[in-house]
């Protein structure tokens, strides 16, 4: 991705997907990086074809919309107090998300080269395992090491939130 802001919040409690989602849309709109259409369009996005995903220890959920609804890239990572319910990607189940990644993407190219890195690095637990411990302020320069590999991209900057303590597949 060629800029990419990454938005940081632990220290949060949602009671469901739903109210997750809702969360996601008001603040990535507030912080400009979507268009008004977003936040519905990320709720039925999630409706439709689930993103929760059941990893080898922990579970965790990539919501996003299309490209459409964004005005620039960014990604949101969140980290609830509490594993979050949502729809299972790959079956009818739900998964408690221990760590949310929302992704904001203006090109669909884009999307699939950050998903493939993304899924990539996911299956080494260590990553998981990194991203569920570390400080707030640490969160998103371990996303950024594993996840955009290049030297030559331009780094993504870091936007950290104040704390309180056509369907190819089910996540194109």
């Amino acid at each position: 991705m060629h800029s990419c802001q990454i938005f940081v919040k632990t220290g949060i409690a949602f009671r469901d997907a739903e109210q997750a989602l809702t969360h996601i849309g008001k603040t990535m709109l507030q912080a400009g990086v979507v268009k008004s259409s977003y936040p519905q369009a990320l709720l039925y996005r999630e409706a439709e074809f689930p993103t929760g995903i059941m990893l080898e220890n922990h579970a965790i959920a990539i919501p996003h919309c299309e490209a459409e609804h964004a005005i620039e890239p960014a990604i949101y990572l969140i980290r609830p107090d509490s594993p979050v319910p949502f729809a299972q990607a790959d079956d009818d189940n739900q998964v408690g998300a221990s760590l949310i990644i929302a992704l904001i993407v203006t090109h669909p190219a884009e999307q699939l080269m950050l998903l493939r890195n993304l899924f990539g690095q996911l299956q080494e637990p260590t990553f998981v395992e990194q991203l569920l411990s570390a400080q707030e302020n640490q969160l998103a320069d371990i996303f950024k090491q594993q996840v955009f590999p290049s030297a030559n991209e331009p780094s993504p900057t870091t936007k950290m939130t104040t704390t309180t303590s056509q369907h190819q597949g089910a996540l194109l």
